[in-house]
């Protein structure tokens, strides 16, 4: 589904990804862990599209596809999504009207009818009751007012409506207290742990990887991934850090 081949990316002249490889399957979750500066979130800035990050080699498909000659749009509507460590608040813009103005304007996209009002408030309800999240929240303006741990389950919410292939999560569990983190962690297996998706999942913590359960960890240090393994892997990092692993 994901195939990442010699990835190197900088910001200005400053490289930071520097010969990244990684290949994600249909059905899988996979966790990347690392010291701060060693380049996740520019991992994911990069496969999402975000300005200001420069690819200077290496490739990134997606379902077969080069994802870096897609803009951030059409990469959304080709089912790739991108969960941010700090969502942002949009004022004046409600949560619902965002929410099926995105989900329209991708189905339009792919050549799909439109939900109407109706469906969707369907849908928003259903994906809403998964997070634990009162419709009343989803009203307000987009993340305005919300605490850390709210604007992840909206973002989970907004995850759930959209539906995509592939969720790049960037360190999802930031700010999040014990209930808050079981029950993004229970939304994010019950969206995306099926056979046609995956997930690519950035966290420093053992906590979240609790409950999402991944299949593969991988350690990222130095712009590169260092090491990979299955979830004994975190717990060693837990155990010794990332310097004695790294290395």
């Amino acid at each position: 589904m994901l195939k990442i081949d010699n990835l190197h990316a900088s910001i200005g002249d400053k490289p930071i990804l520097k010969g990244l490889s990684l290949e994600l399957n249909p059905g899988e979750i996979h966790a990347i862990m690392g010291p701060n500066g060693a380049g996740k979130s520019t991992l994911s800035y990069v496969l999402g599209g975000r300005d200001g990050y420069d690819v200077t080699e290496g490739s990134a498909s997606f379902d077969g596809d080069d994802i870096l000659d897609m803009d951030p749009h059409e990469r959304a509507a080709a089912g790739l999504f991108l969960g941010f460590q700090y969502p942002v608040e949009i004022p004046g813009v409600s949560n619902l009207q965002f929410l099926r103005e995105s989900l329209n304007s991708q189905r339009r996209a792919r050549g799909e009818d439109e939900l109407s009002g109706g469906q969707f408030i369907k849908l928003a309800k259903e994906k809403a009751a998964l997070l634990k999240m009162d419709m009343d929240m989803l009203k307000r303006a987009v993340n305005v007012g919300f605490s850390g741990g709210e604007k992840k389950r909206n973002e989970m919410v907004q995850m759930g409506i959209l539906d995509p292939k592939l969720a790049i999560l960037d360190e999802t569990d930031s700010g999040l207290d014990i209930d808050a983190l079981r029950i993004v962690g229970s939304g994010i297996n019950a969206i995306m742990r099926q056979p046609d998706k995956a997930v690519l999942l950035i966290t420093h913590y053992q906590r979240l990887l609790d409950e999402v359960k991944p299949d593969f960890v991988h350690v990222l240090a130095g712009g590169r991934i260092v090491k990979s393994g299955g979830p004994e892997l975190a717990l060693q990092l837990e155990n010794e850090g990332y310097e004695a692993i790294a290395a």
